[in-house]
């Protein structure tokens, strides 16, 4: 049971169905393994709890550029 892992933003359904599809879809056509066998998990992440050069993206985003 190959499993396929998306952390990133917050996301609709659409986009998460797409997501799934198209992961799935892609997956299966390079490695030869049946869609039906792949599993893929969506970790939606919160900006508060992201870090990017040392700062959080949440404070990163609220403050002036």
């Amino acid at each position: 049971m190959p499993v396929i892992t998306l952390q990133g933003p917050k996301l609709n359904k659409e986009q998460k169905a797409e997501i799934v599809k198209q992961f799935t879809e892609t997956a299966s056509r390079v490695t030869g393994i049946p869609a039906q066998a792949f599993v893929v998990y969506i970790v939606e992440m919160e900006r508060e709890n992201v870090g990017v050069g040392g700062v959080l993206l949440a404070d990163r985003d609220a403050s002036p550029s």
